[in-house]
């Protein structure tokens, strides 16, 4: 027997996806936010208990650990990364402070810059200059770098980002400067930016190589960590990590730029839904994803989640590398509600794991969205909840719900219920602002829902959105750790280059369509895949003369590796054409009359990995489910006696009519007033409007 192994790391938990051939194994436990890698090796081990093995014996048999991992996000939200300095281009020093004059609120005057990764004192510059065809117009000043090396090793830096400009069509003056930061700041974590992002515009490509630097050492310190723990275990394969592209590549390729792995765990989730929405026959969805710390929301069109290279703001900073669209709200289970200014609000503050909410009987003392749903009854207080792994209680909950109240004028349960109405409209706006800025309807898309808590909130969210049907996969509770096991492995780069669709140097994009399909192949043989089983989409990035933003497109799509035999007379036309189409696709209009231009080109190159099987389809067994308990619920129109059933009592077939509740080992699903839920015939769960 071989098995795969799925891992996304959460604020608060763990999860697992085990696959053993066509069966699906789940486990979560509580992460461990002092070092992530030892709730990773926890969890292993109880995968092989329940597999009857010892851990050697179980990595032994694992052929493939794919790990989506939160350790670059969290060092951003905590500011705790390297210490870095910036190296950049006499005349350049403070452009990463410009931002483009942009600010995520427009209209908050008031709103603070992002705390600065490298203040001005750390930002040294030094004189040398590339011009934009690549030639040097004044060479690198290597005695005036040693200096700005030494004033950084005055100052303790653990890691320094070289940018200088248009490095990216001539490396040659960062080249050197790498080597002679090495010599002169040893153990220095260097992050160089034709390396990182070779493309323009100039402030992304600074910001993202200060990022990448900043998130460097603690992203490869843990993997290494990881890593060791696993071989040291027995695991005798490479372990394969998650992109915020939607592939996932070998530890050995992150660490060339661990900025790849920022937002990978949502990333996890949206490919898996991707894959069982269409599967399914729904090709069109809202992905929602509501963990223990936020709500994540994504969308999937025509069955794909196109990988965005561009405008992507991450925590406030501007990161250029290819990511699959998810927006983030600070809305999860451990989301504290607390009173402002004679307002109840809901998160962005979480309770995480350590010391989680009230329930968890861990110390916590402020009431978080759980310990509402604890006090709604939607919540279990039996100790059969979560499989057994372990109990909620409401110790302490009711009084902290109390306290709410007094400030509001109400009762607990009063302000309990205000929470979970909050919260709820929350995601629910969210979700707004995210389709409306895609021109999308809301009402046009099935719903899937997923997270420990996306369940317990989908079909009400549903309601108010418009939508009529939401798919719970019975995976749900740890759907984007087996997202991560239908990934492919993925390499996605680019390569900038500037010119006119009439007056392109097809030698040229041959050359560097060239040079990334060897740096795809050095990468997948060493991950010992056959050469011969990569396809590749060859993209062009596209825009019209006096745009800021180009768009990405394939040209070429799903060929083999190195086939550049389209690259002919005809490239140019061919690529107006399709940006054509592209361009009337994202904005409904066209420029008829001007020639674009290309700005870059790009190569995703992937092999097809085994991924698990879905069933679609749901088909009537007219068998009528019993439920196994009642209790008393507030399912929005105020507390009821409400049917319990157990999620291992429900066969294909089966329907659950509202209100009622449906308990899973890892989630809960809650069927209000209006709705129906059916077991498909792969028993995965799809609410429908009654």
């Amino acid at each position: 027997m071989t098995y795969r192994v799925g891992i996304d790391i959460g604020g608060t938990f763990t999860d697992f996806a085990l696959l053993k051939g066509e069966q699906v194994i789940l486990h979560k436990n509580l992460s461990t936010p002092e070092d992530r890698s030892v709730g990773v090796m926890e969890g292993v081990g109880v995968l092989a208990e329940k597999e009857g093995l010892s851990l050697g014996d179980f990595l032994g048999q694992c052929e493939a650990i794919v790990h989506g991992t939160t350790v670059a996000d969290n060092t951003l939200i905590e500011m705790n990364g390297a210490l870095t300095g910036l190296i950049t281009t006499e005349g350049f020093r403070d452009e990463i402070e410009y931002r483009r004059g942009f600010k995520e609120d427009i209209w908050d005057v008031r709103l603070a810059p992002p705390p600065q990764i490298t203040p001005r004192r750390r930002r040294l510059t030094v004189p040398e200059r590339i011009l934009h065809d690549g030639s040097v117009h004044k060479p690198l000043d290597e005695d005036a770098l040693r200096e700005a090396c030494r004033k950084l090793r005055l100052q303790n830096v653990e890691a320094v980002a070289i940018s200088f400009l248009f490095s990216f069509v001539n490396p040659e003056h960062e080249r050197r400067a790498k080597e002679i930061v090495t010599q002169e700041i040893q153990n220095a974590y260097i992050s160089a930016s034709h390396e990182v992002l070779p493309r323009a515009p100039e402030y992304d490509r600074t910001s993202t190589t200060i990022v990448n630097a900043y998130v460097g050492p603690r992203v490869i310190a843990y993997l290494e960590r990881l890593v060791h723990s696993l071989v040291e275990g027995g695991y005798k394969n490479q372990l394969m990590v998650m992109q915020a592209s939607g592939g996932v590549m070998t530890k050995e390729y992150i660490d060339g730029a661990p900025i790849r792995v920022l937002a990978s765990g949502p990333a996890g989730g949206v490919i898996g839904s991707a894959h069982t929405g269409t599967a399914k026959g729904h090709p069109n969805l809202l992905c929602v994803d509501m963990g223990g710390t936020s709500y994540d929301m994504s969308l999937v069109v025509d069955g794909e989640a196109p990988a965005e290279a561009g405008w992507n703001m991450h925590h406030r900073y501007l990161i250029g590398v290819p990511m699959v669209k998810v927006e983030t709200l600070g809305a999860g289970g451990g989301s504290i509600c607390h009173v402002n200014a004679g307002a109840l609000e809901v998160g962005p503050r979480s309770a995480g794991s350590e010391p989680g909410p009230i329930c968890y009987g861990r110390g916590g003392t402020e009431p978080t969205v759980t310990d509402a749903l604890v006090m709604l009854g939607i919540l279990s207080t039996d100790e059969g909840f979560a499989g057994g792994s372990f109990t909620l209680t409401k110790a302490g909950v009711t009084e902290a719900f109390q306290a709410i109240g007094d400030e509001m004028g109400y009762g607990a349960e009063d302000a309990a219920f205000d929470c979970w109405r909050v919260v709820n409209a929350n995601m629910s706006q969210g979700v707004r602002r995210t389709t409306a800025g895609k021109g999308i309807d809301p009402k046009d898309l099935v719903m899937l829902a997923y997270g420990g808590n996306g369940p317990a909130f989908a079909a009400i969210q549903a309601e108010d959105l418009g939508i009529t049907k939401v798919l719970v996969p019975k995976a749900s509770p740890t759907f984007s750790a087996l997202g991560t096991l239908v990934a492919d492995p993925t390499i996605d780069e680019e390569r900038s280059y500037i010119a006119s669709a009439h007056a392109l140097d097809l030698e040229r994009i041959r050359q560097l369509w060239g040079d990334l399909s060897t740096r795809a192949r050095k990468y997948f043989t060493d991950a010992r895949f056959d050469a011969d089983t990569i396809r590749v989409n060859y993209q062009l990035n596209m825009r019209y003369p006096g745009q800021n933003f180009s768009l990405s497109f394939d040209f070429k799509s799903e060929v083999k590796l190195g086939d550049l035999s389209f690259v002919d007379d005809g490239f140019g036309e061919r690529a107006i054409e399709l940006f054509n189409q592209r361009h009337m696709a994202e904005y409904n209009h066209i420029r008829e009359h001007e020639v674009p231009e290309i700005s870059g080109v790009r190569l995703a190159a992937h092999v097809a990995t085994p991924s698990p099987s879905v069933v679609a389809g749901f088909s009537a067994s007219g068998v009528e489910p019993k439920p196994a308990k009642s209790r008393r619920a507030n399912l929005g129109d105020g507390f009821k006696d409400t049917p319990v059933y157990l999620g291992k009592d429900l066969a294909p077939g089966m329907e659950v009519m509202s209100p009622a509740i449906i308990e899973e080992t890892f989630t809960t699903i809650v069927v209000y007033p209006g709705w129906k839920a059916q077991v498909d015939a792969a028993g995965d769960y799809q609410l429908v409007k009654a």
